[in-house]
């Protein structure tokens, strides 16, 4: 969610939000307003209400709304609402699967009038954006009669900035004392007027500076992998959030913290590890989703698969069991609300609990563990015709000392990385000769370089990395790996995967991350820790990282001809343009640089910047015309980037052109070195409409305008090369 001045924020759990007058109020969060003892004045609103456009509650919830808390309420004979708001208290309104525009909020309340104007609305989102706090005075107000007013409030006061969210909030702005009864029913979006579409194309017509862009169609192309559009599963977001399918992804990854303890002969039990009190649990027991149903549905979709195999040894033994028990490790932190019996392994002190015996929850999964689940799978693909592309050697060792401490509490070093890789790795050889390996999918920049040993040690002792001739993880990793290849004729990686998430202040994962101006323009920097040699990163690392350069160079030293691979990574603040921006760059340098994977973590939700950002290169038309296969060198003015690729024919050229000014818009004049003239084009911007990418007519040879903080896709169609040429 947002956070205003008063500093809601959120607390995640399973379908709770809290607001100020409750814990919050702790934590010196929240503003002290005090109750108002002047009587509310009647409403002056005399314009006619439009019509309702999605219905959130009339009588009952409709559709995918549902309530979050967190005001005592019951439901009235009348169908209406009655909710206790003193101190504070609201109504949190959810609709995971809303999108689209809206021309305002719409409802009926009924309040004693000495609670004064008492009330305030927003929209919000997920934790990512600042919506405005609006306190609904007589000019949003008619009255109705028998104490009841109704109420309109503008989505120009509500969402100025045209921002996607899918949350509505309604609270006592003021300390109300108790009981503070008021009645709520008829709550409803508007749909959009022409002024907010007008609005919102207006967008469109900034005028901009004029500014330069180039693409090289006489430069050798680069195969753009299609596996670069992936996104990742995760056994919790299958089961809680919605449909993810619509972003277009190519590949799926079977992926994250419980598929480490995955015990696929049971077919639904995982250890939900640090991440929910180390307990064992059936994710899927409404969907039945087994690792076959996994594979089922991916053939369905014609998405390849990455799937994650245990390695850490120990996989779950059934769906109930957990490893932190108050009655054995006495009182710890937090206990689940589930199972108030599971604590979350840390004292009341913060110190972390050390495991008990694995076998509390989990049974012992050897090399031949996996090797028969390979088989079992390749068995059943042979019935439904789904293939596993990539198995990946399990998630981020060098946290297992942490995230996986009651069953692996000593920290991973460099010799049972190589041992264990080398034993799963043949494993699955064995099982599947023709098989891609992927690892070590470690999880960010200094388990690139040092072991967890050294990381419990400390990096300037770096104790680990010192007995192995001083060299950097994944290079000794590699070279060991290719010693390996060459005195046993078993080749037991063939990808190197990483995990890349940037580590600047305020850079969260997914829907996180702060979107003041500042962060907003650091996340989008970021990305350049991805390929530019230039680039010193701006976090604590305090070094050029150059990750995918860096990769190459790595295994051209030390095991030349494997793949590329991120596993996971996102810059944050998926719900702001800033995150839509970077999503995009991400993408556009995956191809550049010739990765042949890529996993964003998990999947952007529908209507967000970052789920547009895909569809840039995946449909953006929304009839399937997707970025082009064969990658061509560009040039891009500072603040702005252009990625460019012609059809395997020739005769097709798609730009991605980024304007990450969030001030100012550009005229881009776009050389086609080489392309020859082009004969029809077609033009699409997003500017973070919901609705996405809306297409523009410019003529043929004209600049193309690209609006602050934009997206544009441009699709030419030009002769085809003469025979011979790139």
């Amino acid at each position: 969610m947002g956070a205003g001045d008063e500093g809601v924020v959120v607390v995640k759990t399973a379908a709770i939000a809290l607001g100020c007058g409750l814990t919050l109020l702790a934590l010196g969060g929240c503003r002290k307003a005090q109750a108002t003892t002047q009587a509310r004045a009647p409403g002056t609103r005399t314009a006619a209400t439009p019509d309702a456009g999605e219905v959130i509650y009339a009588g009952g919830f409709k559709g995918t709304w549902e309530e979050h808390g967190w005001a005592p309420r019951r439901k009235l004979d009348s169908g209406a609402q009655a909710l206790d708001l003193h101190g504070y208290y609201g109504w949190l309104l959810v609709n995971p699967k809303l999108t689209g525009m809206y021309g305002g909020l719409k409802f009926r309340f009924k309040a004693p009038p000495e609670f004064g104007d008492f009330l305030e609305v927003r929209v919000d989102s997920s934790k990512a954006d600042l919506f405005p706090r609006i306190v609904i005075g007589p000019q949003h107000r008619s009255e109705l009669g028998d104490g009841w007013s109704q109420v309109f409030v503008s989505m120009a006061e509500l969402n100025p900035n045209l921002y996607a969210f899918n949350n509505v909030v309604l609270r006592a702005r003021v300390a109300l004392p108790p009981p503070a009864t008021v009645e709520l029913d008829e709550l409803a979006l508007t749909p959009a007027d022409d002024s907010l579409l007008a609005r919102a194309n207006a967008l469109l017509d900034v005028p901009g500076a004029p500014a330069a862009f180039q693409v090289d169609c006489q430069a050798p192309g680069t195969h753009i992998s299609p596996y670069i559009y992936g996104i990742a599963y995760s056994a919790m977001h299958e089961y809680l959030v919605t449909d993810h399918w619509k972003v277009k992804p190519t590949a799926r990854r079977w992926g994250g913290n419980p598929t480490s303890r995955y015990n696929w002969e049971l077919g639904n039990a995982w250890n939900t590890a640090s991440d929910y009190f180390f307990m064992n649990v059936n994710y899927s027991a409404e969907k039945d989703f087994t690792w076959a149903k996994f594979l089922e549905v991916n053939r369905d979709r014609r998405v390849r698969t990455a799937l994650t195999v245990p390695m850490i040894g120990w996989v779950a033994k059934d769906t109930t069991s957990f490893s932190y028990p108050v009655r054995e490790f006495g009182a710890q932190q937090q206990t689940s609300p589930e199972r108030p019996e599971a604590g979350n392994g840390v004292k009341a002190d913060g110190s972390k609990l050390r495991g008990g015996s694995p076998a509390r929850t989990s049974v012992p999964a050897p090399p031949d563990f996996v090797r028969r689940w390979v088989e079992a799978i390749r068995k059943h693909e042979a019935k439904v015709g789904q293939t596993v592309d990539m198995f990946i050697l399990d998630n981020e060792p060098a946290l297992w000392n942490d995230t996986h401490r009651d069953v692996h509490p000593e920290p991973l070093g460099y010799d049972e990385l190589l041992e264990k890789t080398i034993a799963y790795g043949t494993a699955i050889r064995k099982a599947a000769p023709d098989a891609l390996i992927a690892g070590p999918a470690e999880w960010g920049w200094p388990a690139y370089l040092y072991s967890a040993k050294d990381a419990e040690a400390g990096f300037f002792f770096k104790p680990d990395r010192r007995a192995h001739d001083d060299v950097p993880l994944i290079e000794w990793y590699l070279k060991k790996l290719a010693e390996h290849e060459k005195k046993t004729g078993v080749r037991v990686l063939d990808v190197l995967d990483l995990h890349f998430y940037p580590q600047g202040n305020g850079i969260g994962v997914q829907e996180r991350g702060q979107t003041d101006p500042e962060t907003a323009a650091l996340r989008i920097r970021s990305t350049r820790a991805l390929w530019d040699p230039r680039y010193v990163d701006e976090s604590w690392i305090k070094e050029a990282i150059q990750l995918i350069p860096r990769m190459k160079g790595w295994v051209d030293s030390n095991y030349p001809g494997l793949k590329l691979s991120i596993g996971e990574w996102n810059f944050g603040a998926e719900r702001h343009l800033s995150g839509g921006l970077a999503t995009a760059e991400a993408l556009g340098r995956f191809g550049q640089q010739g990765l042949y994977s890529a996993f964003y973590w998990t999947y952007p939700n529908e209507g967000t910047p970052a789920f547009w950002a895909f569809r840039a290169y995946r449909d953006f038309d929304g009839q399937g015309a997707q970025f082009e296969q064969v990658g061509l060198p560009t040039e891009a003015p500072r603040d702005a980037s252009l990625f460019a690729a012609r059809s395997e024919d020739g005769t097709r050229l798609t730009l991605v052109a980024l304007n990450f000014s969030a001030q100012d818009a550009l005229e881009a004049r776009v050389t086609l070195k080489g392309c020859g003239q082009a004969s029809a084009q077609r033009v699409f911007t997003y500017v973070g409409d919901p609705a996405g990418f809306k297409a523009r007519e410019v003529p043929l040879g004209r600049a193309y305008r690209l609006p602050p903080s934009s997206i544009s896709v441009v699709e030419l169609t030009v002769p085809k090369p003469d025979a011979g040429a790139p």
